[in-house]
């Protein structure tokens, strides 16, 4: 399955159960906020603590880096001219999923782009993470298996 979809908000969905696949796997508890949720995407709940994390995809590649939009800039014909910018009291951490699903995990005081970063280089290279992995291995998920959940192997 390709990151990129003709709908902007499927891709926005992929990336969302990615991050949330993601944090599930380092022990968090992850809730998604009932409603549209401007500040954040996710919550997310370990030792304790509950922080606020805000999901972006990108699939657009220039000058050998993702190009990720951290500015929203309304999307319809309607749009008032209003740019809203990401803003760092209103989310704890920024999950980004790019289109050869790479992920970063930013702390919300390291986000310094007004309008968009790039990652792929040196800057937030300390916050790229291992993307969630398969809960198992294909070889070790019995055919039979596959077979008794309607499902056909591939």
């Amino acid at each position: 399955m390709d990151l990129r979809q003709l709908n902007p908000r499927k891709q926005g969905d992929i990336g969302e159960g990615i991050a949330a696949a993601w944090l599930m796997q380092q022990g968090y508890g992850v809730w998604i906020p009932f409603g549209h949720s401007p500040d954040c995407d996710l919550l997310a709940q370990r030792d304790n603590k509950l922080i606020r994390i805000q999901v972006k995809t990108s699939t657009c590649w220039q000058r050998e880096r993702w190009v990720v939009a951290t500015c929203t800039r309304g999307g319809n014909q309607s749009w008032n001219g209003v740019i809203k910018r990401l803003e760092e009291s209103r989310f704890d951490y920024l999950f980004v999923v790019v289109g050869d699903w790479r992920c970063w995990f930013i702390p919300a005081s390291e986000v310094d782009g007004r309008s968009g970063i790039s990652l792929g280089g040196p800057k937030y290279s300390e916050y790229e993470v291992e993307p969630a992995r398969p809960w198992l291995k294909p070889e070790a998920v019995p055919e039979t298996a596959m077979g008794e959940a309607g499902f056909e192997p591939a």
